[in-house]
């Protein structure tokens, strides 16, 4: 309760910025989702199932000559509970700050991974929620990184090019959790395109957890086609390993060398959006651990904010592999599960 109670009255407090600086812009936002979730036996009301429920807080400030301060302060919220979603942490989702000109944008704080990134805004169809999201086999999970440094620079025909780096800041190791991300996007009329890496220093005695996704997609008017390759290497680069804690909860062994195929569809059929996916985990360790997700999904939009949505995904494991059907928020606790909820933004 002080948690809420403390963003409560950061947010009246930023929201009456505008009145006292003209040239400044302080925005309240959100997203609330909540549904069924029918997996594993069990059936439970879940909060953030196509993507996660939310409280935000973002604003700029121009300092003149194209320049301009920017931030971000977004908290994740477990709709079903009113807990703090992300582990407990207040501002859980993002939590940067920066400056904006007509060189590039550098912001510094709590930041998505890229490579995360590219797979769930380029590859997926299902954005990596509903039962459907790549994520349950594809890529590495920890969705963002912490201590990181990002810059971004301006677009040029159609090209824009990412780098970021976090600090490990563990205690007497030095290495311990550093990352790199570097990414390049081309987007030209219907055609997007991403090539990204996420590399991250292991704990002494392991190897460093490198992955790599070349995404795509391309509206066709009718409908829009998706896809993605990806390859995971050293430890700690797969979901498939017992300590991530957004990966699969009892997998046996970790997989330290993997490829991911993604193919998928979004079809408009006026207020209806049709989803499909198929995604494959090739694991190319001795113990070849492989599964394939099929999965199917429509959303029905209410209004431009609020729409419902019904989804349903099956992974088949092979070699004891153990990955399991989440969603946005959760890993799942079986090898298939069904959706249907209604998400609203504000």
């Amino acid at each position: 309760m002080k948690k809420i109670a403390i963003f409560a009255g950061l947010a009246t407090t930023l929201g009456a910025l505008p009145a006292a600086h003209a040239q400044s812009s302080v925005e309240v936002y959100g997203l609330m989702d909540a549904g069924l979730v029918q997996e594993g036996g069990i059936s439970k009301l879940t909060s953030g199932i196509s993507a996660g429920s939310r409280l935000g807080v973002r604003g700029t400030e121009s300092l003149g000559n194209g320049l301009q301060a920017v931030f971000t302060l977004e908290a994740g919220v477990q709709g079903d509970t009113g807990r703090s979603d992300q582990a407990g942490q207040l501002f859980g989702r993002q939590a940067f700050v920066g400056l904006n000109s007509p060189l590039g944008m550098l912001t510094m704080g709590r930041q998505y991974n890229l490579q995360s990134q590219a797979l769930t805004d380029v590859a997926d169809p299902f954005e990596g929620g509903f039962a459907g999201a790549a994520t349950n086999l594809a890529g590495y999970s920890a969705t963002r990184i912490d201590n990181t440094v990002r810059y971004t620079s301006p677009e040029l025909r159609g090209v824009t090019a990412t780098v970021m780096y976090g600090a490990g800041e563990h205690t007497g190791v030095a290495a311990d959790q550093r990352s790199l991300g570097l990414a390049l996007g081309y987007v030209n009329g219907p055609l997007t395109l991403r090539l990204a890496r996420q590399s991250r220093a292991g704990e002494p005695g392991k190897a460093a957890a490198n992955n790599t996704i070349l995404a795509g997609n391309y509206n066709f008017g009718v409908a829009t086609a998706f896809g993605g390759y990806g390859r995971n290497t050293g430890d700690g680069s797969s979901m498939f390993f017992a300590e991530n804690p957004y990966g699969a909860a009892q997998a046996p062994a970790q997989s330290t060398d993997s490829r991911d195929a993604i193919v998928g569809v979004s079809v408009p059929l006026g207020a209806t959006t049709v989803l499909a996916s198929y995604v494959y985990k090739d694991d190319r360790n001795a113990a070849n651990r492989d599964a394939q997700q099929l999965a199917i999904g429509a959303t029905y939009a209410l209004s431009k904010r609020s729409k419902v949505y019904v989804a349903y995904a099956h992974i088949r494991n092979r070699n004891d592999a153990a990955y399991m059907v989440g969603n946005a928020t959760e890993v799942g606790t079986g090898n298939r599960a069904f959706n249907v909820g209604l998400r609203h933004a504000f």
